[in-house]
């Protein structure tokens, strides 16, 4: 519970918010269910999937993160499915693919819009199949991705595969951007005051009306 993804440590005051953890309260419960996570650059995706991963039966399996654009599309294949010792030259060990990294939790693939068409294609394969090619274990683990970019868009103008995308929009949420919640400004604000004035050792507890005002008239284009 002293988790800061908890549900119950979570404080939303916009209706949009409230909505969106009431719904994710009751996705993480479907330890199976693959979750699709929409919106802006900054809104939080990937502290939303944790919340998902951390209030779900998953809790205490693995939560593994990577970003799709820091993959070269040529090791794309071995980083997921790993490979084994002598596979090819230079493979001195065998590796843990990250798929394997996730058994029993959640595996997350952030920017999945950006991903290269091969790539979406082996991506395809793992979820129509639920199983991979490797020793030991089974393919038990929960897959949720994000992305900036309008992927029904993408599909329309052949960027991104039409049936990848079904298979991803099995439970989707759009995260909204925090210039149309503005409530939840000063609880975000109070949070990180209470984060940096530890981390900086200030006794700063408040935010004067001013500022506070200032604050909610920002437009924030990097959202959170």
């Amino acid at each position: 519970q002293n988790s800061p993804y908890a549900l119950s440590n979570i404080e939303a005051r916009s209706p949009a918010m409230q909505l969106l953890l009431g719904q994710v309260r009751d996705v993480a419960q479907n330890a199976k269910s693959t979750v699709l996570l929409q919106g802006e650059t900054g809104t939080g995706k990937e502290f939303l999937a944790r919340v998902i991963h951390c209030n779900s039966p998953r809790a205490t399996g693995p939560f593994v993160g990577v970003n799709c654009t820091a993959i070269p599309k040529e090791l794309f294949e071995s980083e997921l499915f790993g490979y084994e010792r002598g596979a090819f030259t230079g493979a001195h060990q065998r590796k843990r693919g990250l798929l394997e990294k996730a058994e029993g939790g959640t595996l997350f693939l952030d920017e999945i819009g950006d991903l290269d068409p091969a790539m979406q294609a082996k991506l395809l394969r793992v979820l129509q199949e639920r199983t991979f090619r490797r020793v030991g274990g089974t393919d038990d683990f929960r897959l949720m991705t994000a992305t900036n970019r309008d992927l029904k868009k993408e599909v329309s103008r052949g960027t991104f595969r039409e049936d990848l995308y079904f298979r991803l929009n099995v439970v989707a949420f759009e995260l909204p951007p925090l210039r149309v919640r503005t409530e939840d400004i000063q609880p975000l604000c109070m949070q990180a005051l209470l984060r940096f004035g530890k981390e900086f050792g200030k006794q700063v507890v408040d935010i004067e009306p001013e500022a506070q005002e200032l604050l909610q008239r920002y437009n924030y284009p990097g959202n959170i």
